[in-house]
């Protein structure tokens, strides 16, 4: 009728997996400091966290997590990331990181929220939002 299955109990195999994923769960680098980016637009917000020279160490967004559509914009969604980069940079030992914000989005705010929940400190929030000091040309008038 068909192959018998042989079930196996107390798999030393399945023992070392679990060890394995333990060891995983702290992370192999490790900063004290770091920079913070945080990318807000209305539709969508990023976070960067990165060390002191400018290497990734960890990134993550609203779309990433799971949100989809208007819900990738909201303050909500933006806290929520925060909060999952704050877990991973203290799993690095991170204890200051300075802020770069950019963008017009609601997510600002709260995506530095997020991230302080975990217990690390800010020495500096920078804005570097870019503004348009004049727009572009006009069009043509149109000629009938």
């Amino acid at each position: 009728m068909g192959k018998k299955r042989i079930v196996t109990t107390g798999d030393s195999a399945s023992d070392t997996e679990k060890k394995a994923s333990q060891v995983s769960a702290v992370s192999k680098k490790k900063a004290d400091t770091g920079m913070l980016f945080v990318q807000s637009t209305y539709n969508n917000t990023k976070i960067v966290l990165t060390d002191q020279k400018g290497n990734v160490l960890a990134t993550s967004s609203s779309g990433s997590i799971g949100f989809k559509g208007a819900k990738k914009g909201t303050p909500f969604a933006a806290a929520k990331v925060g909060e999952i980069i704050g877990g991973k940079a203290s799993t690095m030992g991170m204890r200051e990181v300075a802020v770069v914000v950019k963008g017009v989005g609601s997510g600002r705010e709260s995506g530095i929220r997020g991230f302080i929940s975990k217990g690390i400190n800010i020495t500096s929030i920078k804005d570097v939002t870019a503004v348009p000091h004049n727009g572009p040309k006009p069009k043509k008038p149109r000629r009938v």
